[in-house]
């Protein structure tokens, strides 16, 4: 039985991640500051603790871990990605987990490690037309993320790479596409753009108003989580490094999403008043060419079907 740490088995991804590889036969143990926060861990053993802290770091590796997935990551929504008030922890506390799970995992004997990285490294000048971004994988560079938690995010993979090639470790890296789905964080300030507007929608009468930030009109794709865990699971067992993207090519206004949102829960009159807020890049959507090339698969869930069972659980949520 193949053994796997999940580092931020707590959160959205993470949990949904444990979920599956517990389906296929592993034995798991989770890491996380605290534990989940919408359902019980599938974990076979999970563990509260601060990867930002060595020792804890060394205490979930222990034990003969055959694969990592770090997902561990101080991160949120545009709210707190964007307002530059919180750039000095993600920067940190981010590349300070990366830094000690990378050496660890070489220390430990690991056999091959998943990072999670973001789309939000692509560069600001290639997603200024909402119309056609351009955000395949070779256009990283010249560098120049729109947040610092893309910079972070552009380092730690260059700090996988560089020990996968001096120090042997397998390594596999995507670039995740704003994920969405279930058992995710949906209120509070560090959810995304689809739980924030199904949860607007859910607490709204029908006629009543929500805000938005900005015109509406900036561009996104957005991958429902299965699909996201499915892309994980096959790179994982491929022979391709990366980086590759995982999202969904299905690109929409935010406005259209909250059309979307608005047909699901059956409340066609609810009006949106756009305010000033922080947007990040005016357009992003994924390019698949990559990982159909490498990979033979991509996502195929249209939005709309991930936003139904995204609507339903927060309205449930929401109703608690």
């Amino acid at each position: 039985m193949k053994k796997a740490l999940v580092c931020g088995a707590g959160g959205f991804i993470g949990g949904h991640l444990v979920e599956r590889l517990k389906s296929e036969g592993y034995w798991v143990r989770g890491v996380d500051l605290k534990e989940h926060e919408y359902r019980k861990t599938a974990a076979d053993e999970f563990v509260v603790g601060d990867l930002r802290d060595v020792n804890v770091c060394k205490n979930v590796l222990a034990g003969g871990i055959d694969e990592v997935y770090q997902l561990a990551a101080d991160m949120g929504g545009a709210g707190f990605v964007f307002s530059g008030e919180n750039d000095a922890d993600i920067m940190h506390n981010s590349a300070l987990i990366n830094l000690q799970i990378v050496d660890l995992a070489v220390k430990t004997g690991v056999k091959k490690l998943f990072y999670s990285s973001s789309a939000c490294m692509y560069p600001a000048y290639n997603q200024t037309d909402p119309n056609n971004p351009k955000c395949s994988e070779d256009s990283a560079y010249p560098a120049a993320p729109d947040s610092e938690y893309g910079w972070e995010k552009l380092f730690s993979e260059r700090l996988f790479l560089a020990f996968a090639r001096n120090k042997g470790l397998d390594v596999r890296i995507a670039r995740f596409h704003n994920i969405f789905g279930e058992f995710g964080t949906w209120d509070g300030g560090r959810e995304k753009a689809p739980a924030a507007f199904c949860r607007k929608v859910a607490q709204a009468q029908d006629g009543d108003v929500i805000e938005m930030w900005g015109d509406g009109e900036q561009t996104r794709s957005f991958l429902y989580v299965s699909e996201c865990v499915d892309g994980i699971r096959r790179l994982m067992e491929s022979d391709f490094v990366g980086p590759v993207n995982i999202g969904s090519e299905e690109m929409v206004t935010i406005n259209q999403m909250v059309e979307m949102i608005k047909e699901i829960a059956n409340k066609p009159n609810i009006t949106v008043k756009h305010i000033d807020g922080p947007l990040g890049v005016r357009g992003r959507n994924s390019d698949n060419k990559l990982i159909r090339e490498k990979l033979g698969w991509e996502p195929k869930m249209p939005l709309m079907e991930g936003l139904k069972i995204t609507y339903k659980w927060i309205d449930q949520e929401a109703k608690k």
